[in-house]
């Protein structure tokens, strides 16, 4: 028995006071009525109608009975047409989570512009270098930057793709030299970003030569932000996205080096649990990241 489409039938049949009105209403077949009100008055071991050839009425139960689950019904199809709006309509609770440099460098700043244009949405937005389960920990959206994106039951969206480049201060290639190389970079000190698929070994391809390059420096470190400070220090030099160095090295404050190497790329993904039923507040994030990253 399909418990929700009996109790269905069961209001109908009493609204209408018919078990033909009811079929006609329905849809359903007089057989199909009938048999779905018997299915429910044995699920509970009651008699709710009382029922002759010519007419029906119902019993003290099936009155009681019907009082409760027509609220109930009523409740139902409200709670329906409540989030009607969420699917057309930007509103309610947004939980997203992003890496924090990427977020600080290239979309934070147009974040109150978005929220301006949608004033039902709020969002909470947290900033986490590390690889959150978002379906455990209830978030509707994750962006995440990816070598190669995992195997996964989520929905990725790829936004942009950012290159990475060797640099370090000019202070720090005064003193230790300029690799010409990448062999070279073994010799030098290098900074790691931990979280990175690529952390332990960097890659560089220069036409037809693809030269891997092992990769075990004094300081390791969870966050991108940290690794440019130590850049800037001049501790050691480090392969970081291009967007995180570009105002120093346009500034002269870093510098980079093995330009006609190609690094490995990195691609940053809108990851989220299910392309069916998206509301409108995670769709319009969607377009919102899209726009601003520049689509992918």
């Amino acid at each position: 028995m399909d418990r929700l489409t009996a109790l269905g039938v069961f209001r109908k049949v009493v609204e209408l006071g018919s078990f033909a009105e009811a079929s006609r209403h329905l849809r359903l077949s007089p057989a199909a009525v009938s048999k779905n009100i018997g299915e429910l008055e044995a699920h509970l071991n009651v008699r709710l109608l009382n029922r002759t050839t010519r007419r029906m009425s119902l019993t003290d139960a099936g009155a009681r009975y019907y009082e409760q689950i027509a609220r109930a019904l009523d409740d139902l199809a409200e709670a329906d047409r409540s989030l009607g709006p969420l699917q057309h309509v930007p509103a309610g609770l947004l939980r997203v989570t992003a890496p924090m440099t990427m977020t600080l460098t290239l979309l934070s700043s147009e974040i109150p512009a978005f929220l301006d244009r949608h004033p039902g949405l709020s969002l909470d937005l947290n900033l986490d270098d590390r690889r959150v389960d978002i379906v455990r920990e209830g978030y509707d959206l994750a962006i995440r930057g990816s070598d190669s994106l995992e195997d996964s039951s989520l929905i990725a969206r790829k936004l942009m793709t950012v290159r990475n480049v060797v640099c370090g201060s000019p202070a720090y290639f005064e003193r230790r030299g300029v690799p010409a190389e990448p062999p070279e970079l073994a010799r030098h000190g290098c900074i790691q970003f931990s979280l990175s698929g690529h952390a332990n070994e960097w890659t560089f391809r220069n036409g037809d030569r693809t030269v891997r390059v092992p990769i075990d420096g004094r300081y390791k470190v969870t966050s991108s932000l940290a690794v440019r400070d130590a850049l800037l220090a001049g501790f050691g030099l480090s392969l970081i996205p291009w967007p995180y160095v570009r105002a120093d090295v346009e500034q002269g404050r870093l510098r980079t080096v093995l330009d006609d190497w190609a690094a490995v790329e990195t691609s940053l993904y809108a990851v989220y649990p299910s392309r069916r039923h998206l509301d409108a507040k995670t769709r319009a994030f969607l377009d919102f990241v899209g726009e601003v990253l520049g689509g992918g």
